[in-house]
């Protein structure tokens, strides 16, 4: 019977080996996070139908459910609200994902050497063990985020790693031969060496590179939908769900546009477009402008209700130290230069955090 194990332990020597180990009984895994609660941790365990939990003390063995054969990860895709789902990967979808990547990177195994440094849980940091596993070169494994640990692991020779927007903007990029970034707004003015990537969980990684499918990657539109067909998408959801067409498309619930180069261009998700007065404003592209703004440190852009518009395009903003609340009217104008003016918010929000994921990405739902 093929299994699904949980494995309970940071990012490290120690979880490579249990993740290689499981793969070599023929079982998948589920990479726990850790910086949920352990009710949280447990309950996710439980969801998932993990037949086996590997942490620190050892290994438990709990009543779960198995997996295919072919298997090889279950990847949490929410947990913290509404029901968990775990998107189920297989070995073929690692290994596309995998060798997609290094093709267009042009990993050398014998010259290269990947970092994780992201939440091993999330695929941003679970992705890059697995190309290193499958293309055979070095890697090094944080689990985490720290400056100087990444440094010293560029100083060690590690050429290649995975980053969120936050951290890329707290080291020298130029460590790195390449520093692939995703998992929310990239900044538009970033290094030659730093590579956009789009994709979800459901995916296993991204599968759009600085706007460009990955080999075998096939994108439409449809309704202002963002659809994709690949060798790296899920098999289905842990619960047994597989929201794919019987001709393999995957709608994403980002709206987006192909041009024609080719490049892809996201506007955000379908669910947080704001309809103001008949106008369709599309948050990302006023966080987008807002960006440079020199009061802001950060920003999420929001639609409330309004009897008189509809919504109302709403900034929520934390300020950049030593600055006061800026006048509308200036926030207004600093939209308007390069949007619409219909685009422009009609109310600022200042708080002292935006409340994010594990890997940076504002919770707008809950603002």
């Amino acid at each position: 019977m093929n299994r699904l194990v949980a494995i309970a332990l940071p990012g490290g020597p120690e979880f490579v080996k249990e993740l290689s180990r499981a793969w070599d009984n023929g079982d998948a895994v589920f990479p726990v996070d850790l910086r949920f609660p352990l009710k949280m941790q447990k309950h996710l365990i439980s969801e998932m139908g993990a037949s086996k939990i590997i942490d620190v003390s050892g290994e438990t063995r709990t009543q779960g459910y198995p997996v295919e054969l072919g298997d090889a990860l279950v990847v949490a895709t929410s947990g913290s609200t509404g029901n968990p789902k775990g998107a189920v990967l297989t070995h073929e979808a690692v290994e596309a994902s995998a060798e997609a990547t290094s093709a267009f990177l042009k990993v050398d195994p014998g010259q290269d050497k990947w970092l994780s440094c992201l939440p091993v849980s999330h695929v941003g940091g679970l992705s890059v063990i697995c190309r290193a596993l499958h293309t055979g070169t070095p890697l090094e494994v944080h689990g985490s985020f720290d400056k100087d640990r990444v440094v010293a692991a560029a100083e060690r020779g590690a050429t290649l790693t995975s980053l969120v927007p936050t951290a890329m903007e707290r080291i020298d990029s130029s460590h790195f031969r390449r520093v692939l970034v995703g998992g929310s707004a990239v900044p538009a003015k970033r290094p030659i060496n730093v590579v956009t990537t789009y994709g979800m969980t459901e995916t296993g990684s991204g599968v759009v590179y600085d706007g460009v499918p990955l080999d075998q990657v096939e994108l439409r539109i449809v309704d202002n939908e963002v659809q994709l067909r690949c060798p790296m998408l899920m098999r289905c959801y842990r619960d047994g769900s597989a929201p794919i067409t019987p001709e393999g498309w995957y709608g994403t619930g980002d709206a987006g546009a192909i041009g024609p180069d080719g490049i892809l261009e996201i506007f955000g998700r379908n669910s947080e477009m704001i309809i103001t007065g008949g106008e369709n404003v599309w948050p990302l592209s006023v966080e987008k402008a807002l960006s440079d703004f020199h009061a802001f440190k950060e920003c999420a852009v929001v639609g409330r209700t309004d009897s008189e518009w509809g919504q109302q395009v709403v900034v929520v903003a934390v300020l950049a130290k030593g600055v006061t609340i800026p006048s509308l009217g200036e926030v207004r104008d600093h939209v308007k230069a390069t949007l619409p003016a219909f685009c422009a918010p009609r109310q600022i929000e200042v708080r002292r955090s935006l409340p994010k994921t594990a890997l940076g990405k504002v919770k707008k739902s809950l603002l």
